[in-house]
């Protein structure tokens, strides 16, 4: 901004700011007239720069501008997890120990069952042939001195994912079956064969059917039949 300061004679009316000068310094010395003339017109700068509105040029100029930063970004899912990665679920073996004991109810009938395999467990591929033995013996619920025999036991492998093997059975040749009551007992082994590459785990879905003789000297028999189920890994 420039402030003009009318010299003399220019003022309207034939008056201005150095008339109005002289007169304030007259009679004064040559050099006193100068400082006062002088401090006259830094007061008349002043007052005309304290009537202009707004910031002096030289504060606005210096004045910062407020700047905003943007993170950068990379690629188009920024700012996005990555999708989770899914972890298998572990498989249950219930051979893992080595073997499996069971209870099972049947009627008055109780089976005791006792599961190996006398296949390593790390050689349970799905290629190979993988027996499964089994052991069961029965006690029955009033012992009246009637006999318990197993006419039938049969087992299912079912892949995961995939389908049932062909049942594999044992029936008694015997009229009535085997005789299971305690302290006799039955065994078998029943081989579980190839199945489908990417099998982690197969189930043993196991079925025992039992003739119950209704009075130690009858000739009459009741049916009962209990299942079982057991999950062995297929090693990969």
């Amino acid at each position: 901004m420039t402030v003009r300061v009318p010299a003399p004679g220019n003022a309207p009316g034939g008056t201005g700011l150095y008339t109005g000068i002289l007169a304030r310094t007259k009679g004064m010395p040559m050099r006193t007239m100068k400082r006062a003339a002088f401090a006259l017109t830094l007061g008349a700068l002043a007052g005309v720069l304290a009537g202009c509105d707004g910031e002096a040029p030289w504060v606005a100029a210096t004045t910062p501008t407020p700047t905003t930063s943007v993170e950068p970004t990379y690629g188009s899912g920024a700012g996005e997890s990555a999708p989770a990665t899914e972890t298998p679920e572990p498989v249950v073996n219930d051979l893992e120990t080595g073997s499996a004991k069971r209870q099972l109810d049947a009627g008055a009938v109780v089976a005791d069952v006792t599961y190996w395999s006398d296949l390593a467990l790390d050689q349970w591929t799905a290629a190979a042939a993988k027996p499964l033995s089994l052991s069961l013996s029965t006690t029955i619920t009033p012992d009246d001195g009637q006999g318990v025999y197993l006419q039938r036991a049969s087992i299912t492998v079912v892949p995961d994912g995939g389908e049932a093997l062909p049942v594999q059975e044992d029936t008694s040749t015997e009229p009535h079956g085997y005789l299971v009551l305690s302290p006799y007992s039955y065994s078998q082994t029943f081989t579980i064969g190839a199945v489908p590459d990417g099998t982690r785990s197969v189930t043993l879905q196991v079925r025992y059917e039992f003739l119950v003789q209704t009075t130690p000297t009858s000739d009459e028999y009741a049916k009962q039949t209990a299942t079982d189920s057991l999950t062995v890994a297929i090693a990969g």
